[in-house]
């Protein structure tokens, strides 16, 4: 397992994306890793990577994340993630995953249309939310368009959406972590190596992202984002009716 100008080339590429719309980069990163690098490896680096990358982009944007929408998550993110180790181990889980697609696609699409989707939600709603990107993240390593079908349900501004989805991927990836790491699966010295040298061209990814993404007008980042919602939920769709782990 050796980092090369292609596997340098994708990470640039993926945390490029996630500095212009605050998520994205595991759905650009891990399939692509995954043709070269088997995915017990891709999996925890892609995790490992998203932390500091996720950290840089909130202290860019630090003034417009809205702190407030993570922690009422927590608890039901938790409780996700623990059905999300129990789901592993009796199911691939394609009918959730498909399930979520076409929601995801539904969100964009709905966005897209020009359709509002800021509305308020119920604590109930917010409970379950949290445990579906708890099974996601924890099933899958993919709960980012799960988080921004969330926070288009409950912001309305693109740039506090983009600023906020970051930290949520902090939270969400430093769970997952820690189930990878009581399970062993951060062991290898290859790992760390090839983290060493990646994370800094996906720093360099997250920080160009963030200076084209200031200055374009919302008119255009908000379409952007919606597409790329619907993007995302494809490729969970495809991943499903394939009854394959990226």
């Amino acid at each position: 397992m050796e980092a090369g100008l292609y596997q340098f080339a994708v990470v640039f590429v993926g945390y490029f994306v996630l500095g212009v719309a605050g998520f994205g980069s595991a759905l650009i990163i891990v399939p692509l890793l995954a043709w070269d690098w088997p995915l017990a490896m891709v999996v925890p680096l892609v995790l490992l990577i998203d932390v500091p990358a996720a950290i840089l982009h909130t202290g860019l944007n630090f003034r417009q994340v809205m702190w407030k929408e993570l922690p009422p998550l927590l608890p039901s993110v938790i409780v996700g993630a623990l059905a999300g180790i129990l789901l592993i181990r009796m199911t691939q889980g394609d009918g959730l995953l498909l399930c979520l697609g076409l929601y995801v696609i539904f969100i964009g699409w709905r966005g897209l249309k020009g359709a509002p989707v800021a509305v308020q939600i119920r604590p109930s709603m917010r409970h379950l939310a949290g445990f579906m990107m708890g099974i996601v993240e924890t099933m899958f390593g993919t709960a980012g368009p799960v988080v921004m079908s969330w926070l288009l349900q409950r912001l309305s501004n693109p740039f506090l959406i983009r600023a906020t989805m970051p930290m949520t991927i902090i939270a969400l990836s430093s769970i997952a972590l820690c189930m990878v790491g009581v399970s062993g699966g951060l062991n290898d010295v290859a790992l760390w190596t090839c983290l060493m040298l990646l994370v800094p061209f996906a720093m360099a990814g997250v920080w160009l992202g963030h200076q084209l993404a200031v200055r374009i007008q919302a008119a255009f980042l908000k379409p952007f984002i919606h597409s790329f919602l619907c993007l995302s939920g494809l490729v969970l769709c495809a991943r499903a009716l394939r009854g394959t782990v990226f």
